[in-house]
């Protein structure tokens, strides 16, 4: 999980040197970015599903040489076509790493108690390769070329190699029948269009062509959904949405993501192009805060046993709230203040993030059957997917749109300048530089107010969000008890002892004699006598 995190963002330091090693066009520099998430998003679930019947350690292993083979061919790419190709093949194996991880999870630990740290390790994990990234993706771009920030990968496949049959037990759904292939095509159908249309959307804006192929993914995934609830062992298990805590759990973690990565996206910007610091300056201020996210999702493990699903949730979501809110304050100009508040409010909305997650994944994987854990394990990542590409498309095109509107004209800029300012802050950067002199300075400021109050209007929006998330998750989980705690599953049979009192022939003595009665108890539910 380390490694899956450090991928996501150590690229991004690399663009600049394969764009000047490779000479990609802007066309394919963006499919070398996007093509990974793609083809991750579109078979996910198709992934999950495959494990539960080959096995999740066997897949594992797949995936893992797979990952491996093409890490090495994306490090020593001749060209963009080739890096582009080694990204999607990247995107096919990181689809069976997933949810190969959390599903062995769900059937290695079968006590609620332990499967729960268990998943907080899981989900801390993922906090510290996110805090890791940038950290090595600057330093190893600093002593290697460009190909070493997927190098780094070939280790760690290995060690997975050698060590997993050794430490890792086997398990698949011994009832799984064979895949069904037109569910495969029908759920790819459905992602890769919907994932491509946000992401147009928050790059170029609404379109047709966006628009279209949103569209086009959501009545195909109507499809898919109809097709799941005939076949007699479908591809995911469109069931498990009826029970509450599952649905809520899903739901949450959509919106956790969505507020999340759309404040990413604001952020770094903020700090190198406002404040003017270093990227490797940039996060270490991000550093505490992912630090408290691996904290929070361990002591998490510990809190639940204490206290309801839907306080922990609820209370948590309310400080992730807070750690928008705080960025709703920053200076344009004052660069202590605003470092202190980004460091503050990214650690408010990673602790809070942390608690939550963990205890959300926890309550998915507790609720699903363990014959479905592969399944159940997809859909949580797929909620991930989805999340990140609507966080960046929704919040990045209402501060995208602001900005704009807002970067009106500067004494003594050419409308060609003007113009190039008001596509991206990156944009005024260069254009001021080019200007020079105190036009120059002019426009930058300008650029620099104009996106710090569409940050303060953004930040606002993913408070309310968070909000919207903790008002439901108290609501609609209060009384459901703890799965991810409990263990407690969809149609568990629960012995409940009854005393009856029966009578002797003597009437002086008189004896409890216990009655098993056997109860079908929901998700979370309490048993009923």
């Amino acid at each position: 999980m380390i490694l899956i995190s450090v991928d996501m963002t150590v690229l991004g330091f690399a663009v600049p040197a394969l764009s000047e090693a490779l000479e990609p066009s802007a066309g394919q520099l963006l499919w070398i970015v996007d093509i990974y998430g793609f083809v991750l998003a579109g078979l996910l679930i198709t992934m999950g599903s495959l494990g539960d019947r080959i096995g999740r350690r066997r897949l594992l292993m797949m995936g893992s040489a797979a990952f491996g083979a093409a890490s090495l061919l994306a490090a020593f790419a001749p060209a963009p076509e080739v890096l582009i190709a080694a990204r999607a093949l990247l995107g096919l194996a990181g689809a069976t790493l997933m949810p190969s991880t959390l599903s062995l999870l769900r059937n290695i630990f079968l006590d609620a108690r332990q499967r729960l740290l268990a998943i907080a390790i899981w989900a801390s994990g993922f906090s510290g390769g996110a805090a890791l990234g940038p950290i090595l993706g600057g330093w190893l771009l600093e002593h290697f070329f460009w190909g070493s920030v997927f190098l780094i990968n070939l280790p760690v496949m290995a060690l997975i190699l050698v060590l997993v049959p050794w430490l890792v037990r086997e398990s698949r759904n011994p009832d799984a029948g064979r895949l069904d292939l037109p569910s495969v095509v029908l759920s790819m159908g459905a992602m890769l269009p919907v994932v491509y249309g946000i992401k147009k959307i928050a790059t170029d804006g609404t379109d047709a062509l966006a628009l279209a192929s949103l569209l086009f993914g959501l009545v195909v995934g109507w499809l898919f959904v109809r097709r799941q609830r005939r076949l007699e062992d479908p591809l995911i298990d469109v069931g498990l949405f009826r029970y509450r805590v599952f649905t809520i759990a899903v739901v949450t973690n959509l919106m956790i993501v969505f507020a999340m990565v759309g404040s990413l996206f604001f952020l770094t910007q903020y700090l190198q192009l406002v404040l003017g610091i270093s990227p490797m300056r940039a996060g270490m201020v991000l550093l505490p805060g992912l630090l408290l996210s691996v904290v929070a999702g361990l002591i998490a493990a510990r809190v639940a046993r204490r206290l309801s699903l839907s306080t922990v949730i609820g209370v948590a979501l309310l400080v992730t709230a807070s750690g928008f809110a705080t960025f709703a304050f920053t200076p344009v100009e004052n660069v202590t203040l605003g470092v202190v508040l980004i460091s503050t409010g990214f650690a408010l909305i990673a602790t809070g993030s942390g608690f939550a997650e963990t205890l959300t994944n926890g309550a998915i994987m507790s609720t699903a059957p363990p014959k479905r854990a592969g399944a159940a394990s997809a859909i949580s990542e797929t909620a991930y997917e989805l999340g990140g590409a609507f966080g960046i498309a929704v919040l990045g095109s209402i501060l995208t749109g602001f900005y704009r509107g807002n970067l009106t004209g500067v004494e003594e800029v050419s409308g060609t300048a003007l113009e190039t300012s008001r596509e991206t802050l990156g944009g005024a950067a260069n254009a001021a530089e080019a200007v020079g002199g105190p036009a120059g300075s002019a426009l930058m400021d300008a650029a620099r107010v104009a996106f710090t109050d569409g940050m303060h209007l953004t930040s606002a929006i993913a408070a309310v969000i968070v909000l919207v998330a903790a008002g439901q998750a108290w609501i609609s989980l209060r009384g459901q008890g703890n799965p991810a705690v409990e263990g407690r599953q969809p149609g568990t049979e629960v012995v409940v002892q009854r005393k009856d009192t029966a009578a002797n022939t003597d009437a002086a003595t008189a004896r409890e004699k216990p009655a098993q009665e056997t109860v079908a108890v929901d998700a979370g539910e309490e048993p009923r006598g």
